[in-house]
């Protein structure tokens, strides 16, 4: 029986959360992953596990621990990213890991230095029992997640492994799929002219407002959808609009960005037809209607199935640890359990309780932080072999 070292995780993680590490992409004042990527490798080497800091642009960078098996078993990859959102407007020290009622507050806490303190207890636990996994069991921390995840693009052309396991909170409910998303440009072109010259102008930003009008009503169509059991129904909204010069010309360009959230089974392709049959819609009702569709950045949804061999080991796992079955869930955001998956990694999540992601009070379930590590071990010991 594995044990974990409940003082070394409940530590570590006020050590984590008292290092800023918010998102520099985010927050201007962001002071980025260095200082506590720094802290992590060091906590890895200390433990003995072969350990490299990857920097993947200046002061952003990765961790990659390994924990070398002894054999051919599989390989597992546990994953955390170190990067937070902004902490203005919070209504606690953000940085002060205060502990109350079992509760441990700071930005952070939850999403998700909680997941990686278990992590690192995890590690400990495996090399102060002396214990020999057959395969590689990775403990990784990523830059960038809350942005771009240019950490986990880059840190899956690094490493490989047979499973992952993305630590982002759940709530400990296994975590089988969440949906992508993709960022529209959609132009309306008119044609410039004073504002007295109705003859000769043509108004981007009316006819901007004909394709809002369609939009509409394929948001509405969208919701209606059956869309994925654990995910719900696709969905868009129309973020932003930029049309017009000067209030006495005709607006010769109309600019909306859009975000089209997709379900597992959808493509890029799929979702641009449906945008693209909008246009030719309304130009084929007036031939002064001109606009382009342009889809700029995607990420695709996730799902894995309940066969997979790692959900099967994680469900026991879990079964084991707290008594009862976990129930599985799908999320309506988008993590980089994706990336991990596209690079042939059968991933799944599973993460710690808590509340407040992104708001003013943010904290984590001391006790479920302790039950993650437990899982997460049993699961390395069932799955690297």
């Amino acid at each position: 029986m594995i044990s974990i070292d409940d003082n070394y995780l409940i530590e570590t993680l006020k050590d984590l959360v008292r290092i800023n590490s918010v998102n520099p992409s985010l927050t201007p004042e962001g002071q980025g992953e260095a200082e506590l990527g720094a802290y992590v490798a060091d906590a890895l080497k200390k433990l003995g596990l072969e350990t490299t800091l990857h920097e993947i642009e200046p002061g952003r960078v990765n961790i990659v621990g390994i924990l070398k098996g002894h054999g051919q078993g599989r390989s597992l990859l546990l994953n955390a990213h170190m990067d937070t959102v902004g902490v203005e407007g919070m209504t606690v020290d953000p940085f002060g890991a205060e502990i109350r009622d079992g509760k441990l507050y700071g930005r952070g806490a939850q999403d998700m230095k909680a997941s990686l303190a278990a992590m690192l207890a995890v590690a400990k636990a495996f090399v102060d029992a002396g214990i020999s996994l057959a395969g590689d069991l990775f403990i990784t921390a990523v830059a960038d997640e809350e942005y771009a995840s240019i950490g986990t693009e880059a840190l899956v052309q690094q490493v490989q492994a047979d499973a992952a396991i993305v630590t982002e909170p759940t709530d400990m409910h296994v975590c089988r799929a969440h949906r992508g998303f993709i960022w529209y440009d959609v132009e309306t072109i008119g044609r410039a002219a004073h504002g007295s010259r109705y003859a000769e102008g043509i108004d981007a930003n009316m006819r901007m407002g004909r394709f809002l009008g369609e939009l509409d009503r394929l948001e509405q169509d969208l919701l209606k959808r059956d869309g994925h059991a654990l995910t719900g129904p696709p969905s868009l909204h129309a973020a932003r609009l930029r049309g017009g010069k000067e209030v006495s010309i005709y607006a010769a360009s109309c600019l909306l960005q859009l975000e089209r959230r997709t379900t597992p089974g959808e493509t890029v392709e799929q979702a641009t037809a449906e945008l693209q049959a909008i246009i030719d819609k309304l130009a084929a009702q007036d031939e002064t209607f001109r606009a382009t569709v342009r889809p700029t950045f995607e990420r695709a949804p996730f799902v894995v199935s309940a066969e997979a061999a790692i959900v099967q080991i994680l469900d026991r796992a879990l079964e084991n640890r707290l008594g009862k079955s976990s129930s599985h869930s799908g999320q309506t955001f988008w993590t980089d359990a994706a990336l991990f998956a596209d690079a042939g990694m059968e991933t799944v999540l599973l993460g710690p309780i808590g509340y407040g992601l992104h708001s003013a009070k943010e904290w984590v379930d001391i006790q479920s932080t302790i039950d993650l590590a437990y899982v997460l071990a049993d699961t390395a010991l069932a799955y690297c072999k």
